[in-house]
């Protein structure tokens, strides 16, 4: 078996590429929230990682929930997909399009089939045509599908209730969640929930201009920033809490997938420790 390898991902390289992803990946969420029925913790506007790129699981078609389709943003040939349960499939290519001409051509796609989502169009009003490259989408693909496996992999060690393993179009960051089983203990008036720690992987935002991994307790419990955290990683304090690892610490390893998996363990198991 071939080890992991992670694809470098220089965020003032490829964000233009990051950037027009993440809009067209909000196009597929919003769709598939539309019309999926609603399940706990905002799961059915997520999207999950497969081989070639981003994909919706199966959304019903109301008047039938026996016709389903699934939308595919397609990294290895770079186009969108609409693909149907009756095998019906169409698509339309990254290059030269707008999110204004790419949500026209997806819901114009759907109203064929009797589909009619209701989203909100001005969050894809834009009509310039928006970079894309095919290489940094494939090194995008890369890294996706090296973290998705390995939060799989973490995500089957874990005891207990777990979110899938989903990427959230909003933030554009691959993520899951553990839950400890017991109820929050927070402020009065304060809302409440089920104690927690979110792993991700961030392709870099406002407070890091880097891609990163995270892994955040909710609440935060006390005395866990005094915790030894493994080498490379760190606690971040600044904006939110929660253990830091650097992407390029995890692609510069020897053993890359150890790196991650020792960072993701170890906030995991200070917060189980402490949250009881």
């Amino acid at each position: 078996m071939s080890a992991i390898t992670f694809s470098p991902l220089s965020l003032n390289e490829w964000q233009p590429t990051r950037d027009t992803l993440h809009i067209y990946s909000k196009l597929l969420g919003k769709i598939r929230g539309a019309l999926t029925p609603p399940l706990p913790n905002w799961w059915h506007v997520s999207l999950h990682a497969g081989p070639t790129g981003l994909f919706t699981p199966p959304i019903p078609r109301p008047a039938d929930p026996n016709v389903h389709f699934s939308l595919t943003l397609n990294l290895t040939d770079h186009v969108l997909a609409v693909s149907f349960s009756d095998e019906t499939h169409r698509q339309t290519a990254f290059a030269g399009q707008s999110p204004h001409s790419l949500a026209d051509w997806t819901l114009s796609t759907l109203k064929q089939r009797g589909l009619e989502p209701d989203i909100d169009r001005a969050l894809f009003a834009e009509t310039a045509v928006q970079p894309y490259s095919p290489q940094h989408a494939a090194d995008y693909l890369q890294a996706l599908t090296a973290v998705n496996h390995i939060f799989r992999q973490f995500k089957a060690s874990l005891a207990g209730e777990s979110s899938p393993v989903q990427l959230w179009p909003h933030h554009f960051d691959l993520s899951l969640v553990w839950f400890s089983g017991r109820e929050a203990v927070v402020p009065a008036g304060a809302e409440s929930g089920p104690e927690q720690v979110g792993f991700g992987f961030s392709t870099g935002d406002e407070s890091i201009s880097e891609a990163y991994f995270y892994a955040n307790p909710w609440p935060v419990p006390d005395g866990i920033l005094t915790d030894p955290m493994p080498n490379g990683a760190s606690w971040h304090t600044a904006g939110w809490v929660g253990g830091l690892l650097p992407y390029k610490t995890v692609a510069g390893a020897a053993n890359p997938q150890a790196v991650l998996l020792n960072f993701l363990t170890a906030v995991q198991q200070h917060a189980a420790n402490r949250m009881k």
